[in-house]
C-alpha cells in the first residue's frame, strides 16, 4: 500500500502528468465497488469525462488510468471548442462478473456527492443502460438512453469523428480528402470500432481488423464479408501496404514495440491514451508516420454527451463533430510552423485556451473583489 500511495502521490504532486485538482477514491462494501474518479481541471467548467469498468491488474493501475485519463479529458474537451473540463472515473473490477444495479446506484451517489464539479458518461465497459442506473442517484449522468432524456449510445459520433480526422490526415499527406483504395487496419471492432468500419466502407476504403473479442470479429465479417481479419494487433501493424492504423481499443497502443514495427503511413484511432510514454510522438515523426492525436479525433463521443446538458440535438452535435476535419488540419499545420510533432502541437493548443480561461477567472475574481 506505501508503494501504491508513494507512486500516486508523485504523479499527483511533483510529475509532469499530475495537476490534477481532486482525487476521490470510493468505497461501497455492500456492493463491491471499488472506485477512483479523477478531476484534472475545471478551468473551463464541470469536469466531463466517462467511467471505465475493468478488471485492472492492481489499484495502483486503477489509480494512474484514472490520472491519464482525466487529463487526457482536459485537453480533449479544450480541443473540442466545449466549456467543460476533464475528468474520469474507474470502477475496478470484472464488468462481467461484479456490474450490479446496486453497484451502479452507489457508483451514482458518489457522482452526485461532487455537486455537478464532474459530470460521467460511458466509457469501456460501461453502456447506456448502465448510465441509465446511474442517472437514478446523480443529475450528473450523461449517455442516456433518448428515452431517459439522453443522446444514446456516444461511439456514434465519436467513430464519425475518428473518420473526419482520417479524411484530414489524408488530405495532409495525399492531398485528398478520401480513404478511397486506401488499406486501414482497425485494432478494436467493439464500441467505436465497428461504426468506423462502416465508414471506411462507404467511403471506398480497404479494411483490416482484429480483436481479442472473436465475437467482435465475426460480427463485422458476417455483414462485411470483403472486410479481412487478422490474429491479432501485432500482426495487424506489420500487415503489408498498410496505409492508416486505426488504434481502437484500450491506451498505450504506441509504444517502443509498435512503432518500429508499423508499416502505415498514418495513424489515426479512437483509442484513449495511445502514446505509452512521452517521447513516442517524436519516434513517429522520425519514421515519418503522421500521427493524429487521439484526444482531438475521438472527440465526438464527449461532443455528444456534452450536449444532452442543453438538451440533446443530434444534428448540432453532427455539425461540431464534423469540425474535427478542421481542426486536425490545424493541427497538422501548427506542428509544421513550430517544427514539433502534431501531439505537441495539439498539447499547446489546448493548453492555451485553458490558461486563457484561468486568466479571465483570475481577473473577474479579482474586480469580484474590489468591488
Amino acid at each position: 500500500m506505501t508503494e501504491m500511495t508513494d507512486g500516486v502521490l508523485h504523479t499527483l504532486f511533483r510529475s509532469e502528468q499530475g495537476g490534477h485538482e481532486q482525487v476521490v477514491l470510493c468505497q461501497d462494501r455492500a456492493s463491491g465497488l471499488k472506485a477512483v474518479i479523477a478531476i484534472h481541471s475545471t478551468a473551463l467548467g464541470p469536469a466531463l469525462g466517462g467511467t471505465r469498468f475493468h478488471a485492472y491488474a492492481s489499484d495502483e493501475e486503477a489509480v494512474l488510468d484514472a490520472l491519464n485519463l482525466s487529463r487526457g479529458m482536459s485537453y480533449k474537451n479544450a480541443m473540442a471548442g466545449l466549456d467543460l473540463g476533464g475528468g474520469k472515473a474507474v470502477i475496478i473490477g470484472d464488468p462481467d462478473v461484479i456490474k450490479t444495479e446496486e453497484l451502479l446506484l452507489a457508483y451514482g451517489r458518489f457522482v452526485e456527492s461532487l455537486g455537478g464539479r464532474y459530470v460521467t458518461a460511458c466509457d469501456v465497459g460501461t453502456y447506456v443502460a448502465d448510465m441509465d442506473i446511474v442517472a437514478r442517484e446523480t443529475r450528473w449522468a450523461t449517455g442516456r438512453s433518448p428515452e431517459n432524456g439522453g443522446a444514446g449510445d456516444s461511439s456514434v459520433l465519436t467513430a464519425f469523428g475518428v473518420f473526419q480526422g482520417m479524411r484530414a490526415s489524408a488530405q495532409h499527406l495525399w492531398g485528398d480528402p478520401t480513404l478511397r483504395g486506401r488499406k486501414v487496419g482497425v485494432a478494436g471492432v467493439g464500441k467505436v470500432g465497428h461504426y468506423l468500419v462502416e465508414h471506411l466502407l462507404e467511403d471506398g476504403a480497404e479494411v483490416v481488423i482484429t480483436d481479442v473479442r472473436e465475437e467482435s470479429v465475426r460480427r463485422v465479417l458476417d455483414k462485411h464479408p470483403q472486410v479481412t481479419a487478422v490474429a491479432d494487433t501485432d500482426a495487424l501493424i506489420r500487415t503489408e501496404g498498410l496505409d492508416i492504423y486505426a488504434p481502437c481499443a484500450l491506451g498505450g497502443a504506441l509504444n517502443d514495440e509498435t512503432v518500429p514495427a508499423l508499416t502505415a503511413k498514418v495513424v489515426c484511432g479512437a483509442a484513449n491514451n495511445q502514446l505509452a510514454h512521452p517521447g513516442v510522438e517524436k519516434d513517429l515523426a522520425d519514421r515519418g508516420i503522421l500521427y493524429a492525436p487521439d484526444y482531438v479525433v475521438n472527440a465526438g463521443g464527449v461532443i455528444q454527451v456534452a450536449d444532452e446538458l442543453h438538451g440533446f440535438d443530434f444534428d448540432r452535435c453532427k455539425t461540431k463533430a464534423t469540425k474535427i476535419f478542421d481542426t486536425t488540419l490545424e493541427i497538422f499545420a501548427r506542428a509544421k510552423v513550430d517544427g514539433i510533432p502534431p501531439a505537441a502541437a495539439a498539447d499547446r493548443i489546448a493548453e492555451q485556451r485553458m490558461a486563457e480561461a484561468r486568466a479571465a477567472r483570475t481577473a473577474k475574481a479579482a474586480v469580484t473583489q474590489a468591488l
